[in-house]
């Protein structure tokens, strides 16, 4: 059974960083995409940033030119670099990992940016 644990979530201030990783285990299959999402409160979870195994990225608008998504494959890990953050970048981030036939959810950690 493959588990998705992320970590890195806190409180920051405004213009702060934060980076946030998660490590894929449990499978001797490989990840194609991985990537990130966030949900915050009474709004649905979308997506801010994915990359294939190959380093392919794509990223939400609101987020272009501050947020960074990288891959270690041998690790089975995905990191989120998040500068310049912002009191809306405030959500649950949710990290997504996929196997060819499969898609799985870590538990989400929590991104709080205030002053």
């Amino acid at each position: 059974q493959v588990q998705v644990v992320e970590s890195g979530g806190g409180l920051v201030q405004p213009g702060g960083s934060l980076r946030l990783s998660c490590v894929a285990s449990g499978s001797t299959s490989s990840f194609t995409t991985m990537g990130w999402y966030r949900q915050a409160p009474g709004k649905q979870r979308d997506l801010v940033a994915i990359i294939s195994r190959i380093g392919v990225t794509n990223y939400a608008d609101s987020v272009k030119g501050r947020f960074t998504i990288s891959r270690d494959n041998a690790k089975n890990t995905v990191y989120l670099q998040m500068n310049s953050l912002k009191p809306e970048d405030t959500a649950v981030y949710y990290c997504n990992v996929n196997q060819r036939y499969s898609t799985y959810w870590g538990q989400g950690t929590q991104v709080t940016v205030s002053s």
